[in-house]
């Protein structure tokens, strides 16, 4: 039985895509101190995301554009990133364990399952890559916006990125249907 377990990262943010993964563990390369992704540092998650695409069956990375998240809203987007990733996968799974309460759009046995990044190894697995890699592109957006400090906050809304968007204004990365957003069109 392959299992997939599936997290997004970057609901929360005012920029930037949502990311999700799929990731299916190999149960016989077990991959000490997975966690969810919220519990560690980033340092200890550059570690993990290495080791979990070094001793995978399978794994992969999806996002929802700005775009997307603007034409779907937030919840759908992040549920197409998933869909994505799953899709992606090079083996296909027989079940998916979903972080969330939300199931997938697919004709796959899945479940969803609030908290399952904290209960599920194949999730936190999910969680660490999809966090992992939305932080790099926002890593990577600030230094063509070095002016909103993405690199520091990854889009949330802290009061570093409101003064910056206070001062310069919004740009093609901000969500415009955020409430943070809204005010500044």
């Amino acid at each position: 039985m392959k299992i997939a377990g599936v997290d997004e990262a970057g609901r929360g943010p005012i920029a930037g895509p949502v990311y999700a993964a799929a990731v299916i563990l190999n149960p016989e390369k077990a991959i000490p101190d997975l966690a969810d992704s919220k519990k560690l540092n980033k340092n200890k998650i550059a570690l993990l995301a290495e080791e979990i695409k070094k001793h995978s069956l399978s794994w992969s990375v999806s996002s929802a554009s700005v775009e997307e998240i603007e034409k779907f809203n937030i919840l759908n987007a992040s549920l197409l990133a998933m869909k994505r990733a799953v899709i992606s996968l090079d083996i296909k799974p027989s079940e998916l364990i979903i972080d969330g309460n939300f199931i997938l759009d697919m004709d796959i046995e899945m479940r969803a399952i609030i908290k399952a990044d904290d209960k599920f190894k194949e999730v936190m697995a999910a969680s660490i890559l999809a966090k992992y890699h939305r932080d790099n592109y926002m890593i990577n957006l600030d230094k063509k916006f070095p002016e909103y400090s993405f690199k520091n906050h990854k889009g949330y809304p802290t009061k570093q990125h409101l003064e910056a968007i206070e001062l310069k204004g919004i740009c093609v990365h901000h969500r415009k249907t955020f409430k943070p957003i809204l005010k500044y069109l």
